[in-house]
């Protein structure tokens, strides 16, 4: 199994939370950890840019792609507003999360919480070329649905 080593920086706000880790051995993603004061009430509805007190050094050809966790999505209602957000190679500053609360119910973040994952994955630059024609697809300009529901 192929391991990447990417350096990571703890900020003050962090110390003492653990850093970003996969919860199992297959786990796609790293648990990111919520690196507040004490806690923030998302309200119905709500949205809030959620520290995780860590800054990244993502190595060229990389990406960190933050997606929301499913037991927060699927008890709570709580998922990341710009899933995924992207956090690119050249950026050195703090990862956080924005988080937004879709449940009927207010929704607490504790300091310390898993609030979401980060996937590392990488990344293919494209050079885009104009063309007036493109060539003939089995799906060809069908868009949203185009491709039905069942079998």
């Amino acid at each position: 199994r192929f391991m990447l080593h990417v350096p990571v920086k703890r900020l003050a706000h962090g110390a003492n939370l653990e850093l970003p880790t996969h919860a199992t051995m297959d786990s796609a993603g790293l648990d990111l950890r919520a690196a507040v004061e004490a806690y923030i009430t998302l309200p119905p509805s709500g949205r809030s840019l959620i520290p995780t007190g860590i800054a990244l050094a993502l190595p060229s050809g990389y990406e960190g792609q933050v997606r929301p966790r499913s037991s927060l999505a699927l008890k709570h209602g709580i998922t990341v507003l710009n899933s995924p957000g992207t956090v690119d190679a050249d950026y050195r500053g703090e990862l956080s999360v924005l988080l937004i609360n879709l449940g009927d119910a207010p929704f607490i973040v504790r300091r310390g919480e898993r609030i979401a994952q980060l996937v590392i994955a990488p990344v293919i630059t494209v050079a885009l070329q104009e063309t007036g024609i493109l060539p003939d697809s089995d799906r060809g300009k069908g868009g949203f649905g185009s491709t039905g529901i069942g079998s």
